[in-house]
């Protein structure tokens, strides 16, 4: 098999692994063409094992990545995971990139030191043991046993016991149709006591730079936003990361995209993206898809 066929059979893999790692869409395709021109310039006769090595590769230009994100830690407001549809528009090809990855996990991550990320992605998964881990990432079998049960413990102590998927769209609908008609009462049964709202506005479009916590305030900030601007927007329910979430259409473009996490029958807490630019992978999934217009 010729290099540029293996690395394309591996290119959907290596994106999902980008993407776990990074939390955006178009950050994760970048290292996989940075992959890409280094695997074009190795010598394969030396490469025993493209998949590990290929792992590699992409895993330590994310890390590189990661190391340098100054702008991340200078972030106005909260920063969040750039969300993407569950399917692609070509599910053929694109059938490991396009692996749910859900979205709540992806958020847990962010709180990771980047090494611990890598060992836990790595780990939960692609299926390596400690011993591959140690020998990719140049670490001893000791030391990503210790990085991988700090991130274990870390994310599970925040996870919380979800929904099971029926009732979580039912849970996002119930929302949905109680704010666009302006039902702040019925709103607030919906919410836990200590719901959170993040949004994501990257300093470019307006957003609120600091988190809403709790029921009531919640309710006005989201019930009386969606009753005011739902007609200037169209509302659609789309899979995000194998979950149902709402993308705000304007003129052609995507302008926001909503996401929840439940627990115990209510929302925990909501996920708001509306930078520009961490819209624009999901509106070229749109477009590939003949979902939105040109």
């Amino acid at each position: 098999m010729d290099p540029t066929t293996t690395f394309e059979r591996h290119r959907g893999r290596l994106f999902g692994l980008a993407y776990r790692m990074l939390g955006q869409a178009q950050d994760a395709e970048d290292a996989v063409q940075d992959a890409y021109l280094r695997w074009a310039g190795a010598v394969h006769a030396a490469i025993t094992h493209p998949t590990a090595w290929l792992d590699r590769v992409v895993t330590n230009l994310c890390l590189n990545r990661l190391g340098s994100a100054a702008a991340r830690r200078e972030y106005p407001g909260p920063w969040l995971p750039e969300p993407m549809l569950s399917e692609s528009a070509d599910p053929a090809a694109d059938v490991e990139q396009q692996q749910a990855v859900d979205y709540a996990s992806l958020v847990l991550l962010e709180r990771l030191a980047p090494v611990e990320r890598a060992v836990y992605v790595l780990r939960t998964a692609f299926g390596y043991g400690h011993r591959e881990l140690a020998e990719l990432l140049g670490l001893t079998e000791e030391g990503s046993r210790q990085h991988f049960r700090r991130a274990r413990q870390r994310i599970d102590g925040e996870r919380r016991f979800a929904v099971d998927p029926a009732q979580h769209r039912q849970l996002f609908e119930s929302f949905l149709r109680a704010a666009q008609q302006g039902d702040l009462a019925r709103l607030e049964q919906l919410l836990a006591e200590d719901v959170v709202s993040r949004a994501d506005g990257g300093g470019v479009v307006t957003a609120a730079r600091r988190p809403v916590v709790g029921r009531s305030q919640v309710a006005a900030y989201l019930g009386r936003g969606l009753h005011r601007y739902a007609g200037d927007f169209e509302l659609r329910i789309l899979e995000l990361n194998g979950q149902p979430g709402l993308v705000a259409v304007a003129d052609g473009a995507v302008v926001a995209a909503l996401l929840i996490d439940a627990a115990d029958g209510v929302i925990e807490s909501f996920h708001i993206v509306a930078n520009p630019t961490k819209l624009r992978f999901l509106e070229r999934q749109l477009r590939g898809l003949e979902l939105l217009g040109q």
